[in-house]
């Protein structure tokens, strides 16, 4: 039996409306529908894997990250970016994403993820 596609899939297949801020062919980024910084931003690769650590080949990895940061300086001069890696860290959606997170006058809050 196949899993039903994740919520991130449905998205990327148009099935439930987003917010989409960037897309190519192996990515798209979408704002966060529950922000926890001024601008927070979801970057997911097309391609699925539950968790980030399930990526395997170097490049891949690469590209994922290398995508989040051009897609955060597009709309940040400053940001982190966090991954959630499993229940145990907070991860929800069980396909991997980047949380693109800026936009605070100063520091920002040690525990929004």
């Amino acid at each position: 039996m196949d899993n039903p596609p994740t919520l991130f899939e449905r998205i990327i297949a148009r099935e439930l409306p987003s917010d989409i801020v960037y897309e190519d062919e192996r990515f798209i980024a979408i704002r966060d529908i529950a922000p926890k910084a001024p601008l927070h931003l979801l970057v997911i690769p097309k391609q699925v894997t539950a968790r980030v650590d399930e990526i395997t080949d170097p490049a891949e990895m690469g590209e994922l990250w290398l995508t989040a940061v051009k897609v955060a300086r597009q709309h940040a001069a400053d940001f982190r970016l966090v991954v959630n890696c499993g229940a145990g860290a907070g991860q929800m959606v069980f396909h991997t994403h980047v949380h693109i997170l800026a936009g605070w006058d100063g520091a920002p809050e040690s525990d929004v993820l």
